[in-house]
């Protein structure tokens, strides 16, 4: 047995919106030769993706939408037909081969999962997924096939297991929560700036799920201007309690890298070491109560110069149980891509210290934060009394 695989295939980068667009998939390339750079990734190490059959993806998605976007991306349609699909707007622009190069995203995904959950790695990692906000049938805030509901339904219909999803993009993970809302074996936990002033504008902590699956939807909504000790504090509580709680069979993360001070579309004040943090905990969780089997993907993040391969390289390196690295990037790496970077690249694997101004509200907002903690979690500290 592996342990960790990492799926990448050079054809992922072709899911591109445009040059201007700011959900941009070259942060896969980043981190992939950030992560050789340090000598932490080998060739064979990485799994190609595979293509995500129309049968397999309409298992979270509905076929009439599926034919709208393969239609789309062929010249089709015009974007006023596909308005009501969610495709052809400022967010979810219409490009070429949309459904091949969505399949391929998902199908990435699925081998991550095939080769968990066959026991040939104990981790895996898709960072060409986490696209958690499509929907059964509408896309969404950047994203057209939602890979981590497919994922998790193939995973219940090949396996038959419990899967806790976590997320911890700065924006809810709204897609995959509604898809599992009223499933009592799939259990949601999502970690994002509070939706008062960002997309989608959902997750708070008062959804629960509904009908059997009430109490199997956890939401914990940060004040905007979070910073790294008020985040760690919510995560650490939130996962041990409910790892503990739902007892999963997997465990399969989504690690949007957009929690970030320099993240442009996103109000939360967290630094490098939070993406330090996510990793170590999910890993060990993984361990405790999941006989090791962890799937990982990507998911946002919008500065992909100064933070994304940064923050991804973490994950790679904890599933490999490699020392999380510190000190200089390696120079030939800051050199070939500072030509193209708009912004000067940090050079060390930790942020700049002082990375902004003191937050005069900080009492105040981990105090906020403290209460959330508090009221999201009382159905399971309501169960233990």
């Amino acid at each position: 047995m592996k342990n960790a695989v990492f799926i990448y295939s050079p054809e992922q980068l072709g899911y591109k919106f445009s040059d201007s667009h700011p959900f941009n998939h070259k942060r896969l390339l980043l981190t992939m030769d950030l992560l050789k750079n340090i000598d932490a990734l080998s060739d064979d190490a990485i799994v190609p993706a595979r293509v995500a059959t129309d049968e397999e993806i309409a298992l979270a998605h509905d076929e009439k939408y599926m034919d709208i976007v393969k239609k789309a991306g062929h010249g089709l349609l015009t974007a006023q037909e596909c308005e009501n699909y969610g495709i052809g707007t400022e967010d979810t622009p219409i490009f070429p081969n949309m459904h091949e190069a969505s399949s391929l995203l998902v199908g990435g995904t699925l081998q991550a999962v095939d080769y968990v959950m066959q026991g040939k790695s104990r981790h895996a990692l898709n960072l060409g997924g986490g696209l958690h906000h499509g929907f059964h049938g509408r896309a969404s805030g950047f994203c057209i096939y939602n890979d981590s509901s497919v994922a998790i339904k193939y995973i219940q219909k090949k396996y038959n297991a419990r899967v806790l999803y976590v997320d911890t993009d700065a924006h809810h993970g709204d897609g995959v929560q509604w898809t599992f809302y009223d499933d009592p074996d799939v259990c949601t936990l999502s970690i994002h700036e509070t939706g008062r002033y960002l997309f989608p504008g959902t997750g708070n902590v008062t959804e629960r799920g509904n009908g059997q699956g009430y109490g199997t939807s956890f939401n914990f909504p940060l004040d905007a201007f979070t910073e790294d000790e008020s985040f760690l504090k919510v995560y650490e509580s939130a996962m041990r309690e409910v790892f503990e709680f739902f007892k999963p069979d997997v465990v399969f993360t989504q690690n949007g890298a957009d929690a970030h001070y320099f993240d442009p579309l996103t109000h939360l004040y967290g630094t490098m070491n939070i993406y330090r943090e996510i990793p170590k905990l999910a890993h060990q969780l993984a361990h405790e109560y999941c006989d090791g089997r962890w799937i990982a993907v990507g998911g946002g993040g919008y500065d992909i110069w100064r933070v994304v391969p940064r923050a991804w390289s973490f994950i790679w390196t904890e599933m490999n149980d490699l020392s999380s690295p510190t000190g200089n990037l390696p120079k030939s790496w800051l050199d070939k891509w500072q030509q193209e970077s708009p912004v000067p690249l940090i050079p060390t694997w930790e942020d700049p210290n002082p990375l902004y101004e003191p937050i005069p509200r900080k009492a105040e907002i981990e105090e906020k934060n403290e209460q959330m903690l508090t009221k999201a979690l009382h159905i399971i500290r309501n169960e233990r009394k």
